[in-house]
């Protein structure tokens, strides 16, 4: 049974836990071959090994910093040498940085939009020329529900100016790549539970109880919420999916805030 992302060549960044492990599984689960890369060396290996386990294919670089214009060709380099070519560029890795507004210092704000906003450029321009070498593909990049509202229990202002920044590179992408046959779309996580979030949510003096009422859904996402809706816009059933913003966050972006 042909599988939906069959013969597709995925990089995902950020595949050493979390969301990028999570759609690391699922990509090759429904076919796709994946080439993860991340800071974290022990982590993506492992994230390699539950891959291969369950009878996917998967390469790994690690550590890679895509802030680094050599580290970020060297990782689409390695998909074309692996597997001939790359059809999926996921922008899933970022380093979020919150806290305070008033003590939000200049290189911390800069730290942010380095790890957040460049990581996605720098990724996505060398990857480019192989996705239009291919004749086309797609590019999903992670964005944030915090890109469109402020937020009122942890402060954000770094972090949602940097996937605002996201949000619109992904806007031109369309035009640039329409020619090509490259789609650009963008997932805005909400809270989703990760080794990163679940401390704060699972503090008994933190704002999780706050949070948790505030979503429609009832719940806290998980990476695996992410991940699928990344593996469809990844397909060929998601073809006509151009430009799009797709909010994973149970609900929180559909009310008032």
């Amino acid at each position: 049974m042909e599988l939906p992302l069959d013969g597709k060549v995925a990089l995902i960044s950020g595949t050493a836990g979390g969301m990028g492990r999570a759609a690391a599984l699922e990509f090759t689960a429904q076919g796709a071959s994946v080439v993860g890369c991340d800071l974290e060396m022990d982590g993506a290996d492992e994230t390699v090994a539950l891959v291969s386990a369950a009878g996917g294919r998967m390469v790994s670089i690690a550590p890679i910093d895509l802030t680094r214009e050599a580290d970020a060709s060297a990782w689409v380099d390695r998909a074309g040498a692996q597997f001939g070519g790359v059809d999926v560029l996921y922008n899933n890795a970022s380093v979020a940085r919150v806290g305070p507004w008033d003590e939000l210092t200049l290189d911390g704000w800069r730290f942010a939009m380095t790890y957040e906003l460049d990581i996605v450029f720098v990724s996505t321009r060398a990857a480019w020329p192989e996705l239009v070498r291919r004749g086309g593909g797609v590019i999903i990049n992670v964005a944030s529900v915090a890109a469109v509202r402020g937020a009122t229990f942890v402060h954000q202002h770094a972090h949602g100016a940097a996937k605002g920044g996201v949000l619109a590179f992904t806007k031109h992408l369309v035009v640039s790549g329409a020619p090509h046959r490259i789609r650009a779309v963008s997932i805005s996580p909400g809270m989703i539970l990760t080794s990163a979030t679940r401390p704060v949510v699972e503090d008994p003096d933190g704002p999780g109880g706050t949070l948790l009422a505030g979503i429609p859904s009832g719940r806290f996402g998980e990476p695996e919420d992410v991940a699928r809706v990344a593996a469809f816009l990844a397909s060929d059933g998601a073809a006509y999916v151009n430009g799009a913003d797709i909010a994973v966050d149970g609900g929180v972006t559909a009310i008032a805030p």
